[in-house]
């Protein structure tokens, strides 16, 4: 219970959204990672996580908190911790989502735990999606988001180095340009993509930081490219250190033993900055 709140309340809470899979966005995130040949047409598959452009949080300018979410409370329970940050997510493709095609999002808050760690007190909440379309569930998601008290200094995570018997490297380059596009696509105003006063005088970075669903996006993406014979079946990624706009940033990944990939964003020091886990099918 965190100021006479019983986060406990929460539990089981649901709410359905309705979106259309417009092609604009699609275009608009295919051009920002600099993939103009992606076919962008009504009736084609929508790549895969590309949901997240839809179901955006409308909020109003008067509803917006000084970190740039959207004011505590509402679907999501009020907790008072002043950091909110996407730790970790899970997806099962059922199906493909067509461009062009209605579809559903029903959420449920399926936990709320608090915790004990280095930074102090934490809260995570676990919501559960389901994305349908007319022909059923398309989507399983599960999202993780921690909430943290404010920090009085940077403190950088202890080393954890990316795995040397890696397939697979490459660099991807980030930049404010490309934080700005992807906080527009995805409606996030978290001050920490854009604003650089507010994320170092205030949440103590030090300099703009990368969206974690972004990460997840590119590894994605990069392991989709390697494996065109295949989709995906399942995504799992984990966020265990921030991206910072200034990191030369590198996408890596290898085969494991299921026959899927381990996935791997580093930072400039060969750091990993998320995990991920695709699992295949073969695509007919």
């Amino acid at each position: 219970m965190m100021n006479d709140v019983n986060l406990q309340d929460w539990v089981g809470k649901t709410e359905q959204i309705r979106d259309r899979l417009y092609p604009t966005p699609v275009k608009a995130l295919a051009l920002t990672l600099d993939d103009p040949h992606l076919q962008v047409e009504e009736g084609v598959p929508l790549p895969k996580i590309w949901h997240w452009l839809y179901f955006l949080p409308m909020a109003a300018r008067s509803e917006i908190g000084i970190d740039g979410h959207p004011k505590r409370g509402g679907f999501l329970p009020p907790i008072a911790l002043e950091r909110r940050m996407w730790a970790s997510g899970q997806l099962v493709f059922h199906q493909d989502l067509l461009i062009g095609e209605e579809i559903t999002r029903t959420s449920e808050i399926l936990k709320v735990s608090e915790k004990e760690g280095k930074a102090g007190k934490m809260v995570f909440v676990t919501v559960k999606h389901s994305i349908l379309s007319a022909r059923g569930v398309a989507i399983d998601e599960e999202q993780n988001i921690v909430y943290l008290p404010m920090p009085k200094t940077y403190v950088p995570a202890p080393p954890n180095a990316a795995p040397d018997s890696l397939e697979w490297q490459e660099a991807y380059p980030v930049d404010p340009v490309l934080l700005f596009r992807f906080s527009a696509l995805t409606f996030n105003a978290h001050r920490i993509h854009y604003d650089i006063q507010y994320a170092t005088e205030v949440e103590k970075y030090p300099g703009l930081v990368v969206h974690g669903p972004l990460q997840a996006l590119l590894l994605l993406e990069a392991a989709r490219k390697r494996n065109p014979g295949k989709q995906p079946a399942r995504y799992e990624f984990k966020a265990v250190r921030p991206l910072f706009v200034f990191d030369q940033a590198r996408l890596g990944g290898r085969m494991n033993a299921g026959g899927g990939h381990d996935l791997y964003m580093m930072n400039t020091d060969g750091n990993m900055t998320m995990q991920a886990i695709v699992s295949w099918r073969e695509r007919t």
